[in-house]
């Protein structure tokens, strides 16, 4: 049976048995109101059921309302209520949401729970799910332990909101992220609410809102160190709180994946973690492939988690792991070969750590004598880093490293000799690095590549170190400069198998552009040795006892018409006179139509990233977006961009933000704001 066919079957089986609420309205202590859309099984009027939360800021009346169709009637075909609500101060909700997961929001979000469990049609238990935003939402909650709350699954989130989100990475600040998403968010939040929905009142709420908007980079530029800000709503900081069941997923190719192997090791609830090959999309339809039945495992966890079913879910290894076969370097993979493994928990017994020791260009088994390493030094080039890919892929071209030998050839590289037999790796490299520098702020970054006896390099593992960050992310402490220096660079977690006959690759530099912002000076890393310590997997005696998953399925979605889509990637273009490179990530160009309600909404999110080889201080990052809503007689347009320079003391940010009822411009705003570095 086709994955086509076997969705079309589960549409069929879910949707005569669903009612929808379109909008229900959820009043707040406050006098703020939530607006929810609800999908409840047919028989819930005299059969209560348990229900699903999400909350999301993206706009259930259109912008995830095909999404949203296809969990809401699915889980409401398998005798769960589905509820999605507009968080406070986007889509149809009244209100402002100043920040990504404040302390408001979580506990708004804690009333929705209530609210839900005292519905006629609700049995009192409550779980939450969620992709990204939606999953941040579940582990916050689940820290914060309402008592209606019976299970969550987080899926592609973080319990850290510093180390291991779009701020920061490695304690420096990501350019390639942090305006990219500040300014995506400024557009989105500030689209009006549905005059279908919150009637004629809709233009006076959306000019309060318009006049309210926060730009969500001043917190996140304001706190460059993992202050309190960061600790409040990071779930790593409460993991004993969490008190009910979760289901952790993550995919290799997404940002947030080192989520699933935390909570596994850290909760002591019922707790499994799955982490499949997949970028930032749900894993029944994620890409890279294989996508799976996710949805199935979804409807076994809330059944054992929410209504007690005795269905055997928390009777499976506690992670189930994607180990991926080695590839030839590419921008975009449409499957991953490779295997399901079982672990019975985190840390794995299967997985025993191997040494391998720096020599002179050379990497040693720490079972054998190494020669003495030798200081080896490099300016690193600006451009370095620009074949890497992005941080969180979603399936898209060029999401993934190119051949990694420019970059290669940019770094100091320590290679094995070829490997005589398989090495399958799963969990966190680590370089365990004696370091000096020339000036008292440095980046490090560290990557493990897989080089093919042709000399093709894939990148397998990467990570960062802000140098005056190496005493902890909370405080900034310059390098001595000169003064060798002791530090660990902890890679992204991986599932990867090495073949015989390749090489293991070391690479080593100190600017890595777009993912980390250069620091003031372009100074010299001078390497005096070290050790690579890789997390070897070797046979689980629980990989031959699982059980295939199941095909994809899906409920049904609002049918929904592409009126323009445009190719979008990754292009690169130097100038050879001046030395400036860009680099160019267009992101969404598309407009698609609700046939049901007509409404059409159209995004063009672009950002450019340039700078001049040798010139640190020339890093730019400039990111435009635009979104529009219309039908007939409706037509709105929002249009934010914002541009982030530098100089040696201060980031500065200029953001704009201009909307336009019906082709006239109603609001217009620019800002320039100048944030002091600190150790960045």
């Amino acid at each position: 049976m086709s994955r086509r066919q076997s969705q079309a079957d589960a549409a069929d089986r879910a949707a005569p048995a669903v009612r929808v609420i379109d909008n229900e309205w959820i009043e707040l202590p406050d006098g703020a109101r939530l607006a929810a859309r609800v999908w409840l099984p047919d028989d819930a009027r005299t059969r209560p059921a348990s229900a699903i939360l999400e909350s999301v800021p993206y706009r259930r009346s259109d912008g995830t309302a095909v999404y949203d169709g296809a969990w809401g009637t699915y889980f409401a075909g398998h005798g769960f209520a589905f509820v999605r609500i507009d968080l406070r101060g986007s889509g149809d909700s009244t209100g402002l949401l100043a920040d990504e997961y404040s302390e408001q929001e979580q506990e708004d979000v804690e009333h929705v729970i209530e609210w839900i469990a005292t519905r006629p049609w609700c049995t009192g238990s409550v779980g939450m799910i969620g992709i990204s935003w939606g999953g941040f939402a579940a582990l916050q909650l689940a820290a914060r332990a309402p008592a209606a709350l019976r299970g969550v699954v987080p899926i592609h989130a973080s319990d850290d909101r510093y180390s291991d989100d779009v701020h920061y990475i490695g304690g420096a600040v990501s350019p390639m992220d942090m305006p990219q998403w500040a300014n995506s968010m400024l557009a989105y939040l500030n689209q009006p609410p549905d005059p279908a929905v919150v009637g004629d009142g809709w233009r006076e709420e959306w000019h309060r809102r318009l006049d309210g908007a926060n730009l969500f980079i001043e917190p996140w530029l304001s706190h460059q160190r993992r202050d309190e800000y960061w600790r409040q709503g990071s779930a790593c900081e409460r993991y004993d709180a969490i008190r009910c069941p979760v289901f952790a997923v993550g995919g290799w190719s997404d940002g947030y994946r080192d989520m699933v192997l935390r909570v596994v090791e850290h909760v002591s609830a019922p707790v499994r973690g799955l982490i499949g090959p997949w970028g930032h999309t749900s894993p029944e339809s994620g890409a890279p492939g294989p996508s799976i039945g996710f949805l199935q495992e979804v409807v076994r966890f809330f059944a054992a988690a929410l209504d007690g079913a005795a269905n055997g879910f928390f009777e499976q290894p506690r992670l189930i792991s994607y180990l991926q076969e080695p590839v030839a370097p590419a921008g975009s993979y449409g499957v991953r070969d490779g295997r399901w493994v079982a672990d019975p928990g985190w840390p794995s017994p299967a997985v025993s750590e191997r040494v391998l020791t720096l020599g002179e260009d050379r990497l040693h088994d720490c079972s054998a004598p190494a020669p003495p390493a030798t200081a080896r030094s490099i300016r690193g080039l600006q451009t370095t880093g620009i074949d890497g890919g992005v941080w969180c892929g979603d399936g898209s071209p060029a999401d993934f490293g190119l051949d990694q030998r420019p970059d290669d050839g940019a770094s100091l590289c320590w290679d094995t000799e070829p490997l005589r037999e398989r090495v399958e790796l799963l969990g966190r490299c680590e370089a365990s690095l004696r370091v000096s520098v020339d000036h008292p702020q440095a980046v490090i970054v560290a990557r493990v590549c897989d080089v093919a006896p042709d000399g093709r390099s894939t990148l397998v593992a990467r990570g960062v170190l802000n140098l005056c960050r190496r005493d902890g992310h909370d405080r900034t402490v310059p390098m001595p400069v000169g003064t060798p220096v002791d530090v660990r660079v902890t890679m992204q977690s991986i599932g990867y198998a090495i073949p015989a006959g390749h090489r293991i690759r070391l690479a080593v530099t100190n600017a890595y552009w777009p993912l980390v912002w250069p620091t003031p000076d372009a100074g010299v890393l001078t390497i005096h040795g070290g050790v690579l310590s890789l997390p070897c997997r070797g046979h689980s005696p629980l990989d031959a006892a699982l059980e295939p998953f199941g095909a994809p399925e899906t409920g049904v979605s609002p049918q929904i018409e592409t009126t323009m889509l445009r190719d979008g990637g990754r292009t690169v273009s130097r100038d050879l006179a001046t030395g400036e490179t860009t680099v160019t990530f267009d992101w969404h160009p598309s407009r698609k139509r609700l046939t049901d309600t007509g409404t059409e909404m159209g995004e063009e999110n672009v950002s450019t990233y340039r700078i001049v080889e040798g010139d640190p201080l020339s890093a730019t990052v400039v990111c435009r977006a635009t979104v529009t809503l219309s039908r007939p007689g409706w037509r709105t347009r929002v249009e934010a961009s914002t541009t982030m320079t530098c100089d040696r003391e201060r980031f500065l940010v200029t953001t704009a933000l201009d909307a336009y009822d019906n082709d006239v411009r109603v609001h217009a705003r620019t800002q320039t704001d100048r944030f002091v570095r600190d150790g960045t």
